[in-house]
């Protein structure tokens, strides 16, 4: 029998273990489409969302994935470094990455030691003291996906309730006066119509730190995992748009926001 001095200990490494360790779906080496410059990105294992266009949607179980102590990663981080450049950095996606926030603290704050930016791309649903202390103090830069317009739309796409939580965490970031991008994605007569592209331009017309919006023009690249997961898309009969409606998006959303972007 270990004595209640011995029993401590071993609790106290036990969680000190478990709050080191992130719940990894995938990780990708110099990628191009997830923030400034050449970037690291992990994509975190878990979402409580289930948005029906999602082309990761192995990344939604919250028991999958394989887990990384934090140090390893930021060696991992490390030994790419020298390709960030000044731009560059660590990317963390998902699934929803702040289902994690309390462990990506201290992986930030490691990055952020070893001089090495910070980039958060999450839906925005979770602002509690963990996700706050995160934005606050480690993240150099946020990518906000906003869904839809509308509760109706919003729950239509991603099966929950509550738009409003996205717009909360927005308005959170706005006041720290740091750095936020946009993504939205286009899906013809769904999320792409010229009333929700100015609605989302007349809502976010004033924010300083929105630098750009990032377009994702809806693809269905994603189909063949739900069907290998046995699970039904829903957005079989959506199709893609045109080149000319991305563009006449992109003209909306000029009269808006700094820089838009088609990813």
């Amino acid at each position: 029998m270990f004595s209640d001095a011995k029993c401590k200990i071993l609790k106290t490494k036990a969680i000190e273990h478990k709050d080191n360790i992130l719940h990894v779906h995938s990780i990708e080496s110099f990628g191009t489409h997830d923030g400034p410059g050449i970037r690291m990105v992990i994509f975190l294992q878990g979402c409580k969302l289930r948005c029906k266009y999602c082309h990761n949607p192995d990344t939604i179980d919250t028991h999958g994935g394989k887990d990384y102590h934090i140090e390893d990663l930021v060696q991992m981080a490390l030994k790419e470094k020298a390709y960030f450049g000044k731009k560059g950095g660590v990317t963390v996606s998902g699934g929803e990455p702040l289902l994690q926030a309390k462990e990506l603290i201290p992986f930030f704050k490691r990055l952020k030691e070893e001089g090495i930016h910070t980039n958060l791309d999450t839906n925005g649903r979770l602002l509690n003291h963990f996700s706050e202390e995160l934005l606050d103090n480690y993240t150099d830069l946020v990518m906000l996906d906003i869904k839809h317009m509308t509760e109706e739309g919003y729950q239509f796409i991603t099966g929950q309730k509550n738009k409003d939580t996205t717009f909360t965490f927005a308005k959170y970031r706005e006041a720290s006066g740091k750095p936020m991008w946009l993504r939205y994605v286009l899906i013809p007569e769904i999320t792409n119509t010229t009333e929700l592209l100015q609605s989302m331009g007349e809502y976010f017309k004033d924010y300083k730190t929105i630098e750009k919006i990032e377009l994702q023009p809806y693809h269905t690249l994603g189909v063949h995992k739900w069907e290998a997961m046995g699970w039904e898309y829903e957005l079989k009969d959506a199709r893609e748009n045109t080149m000319e409606e991305i563009d006449a998006a992109k003209a909306i959303l000029k009269n808006y926001f700094k820089e838009v972007r088609i990813n």
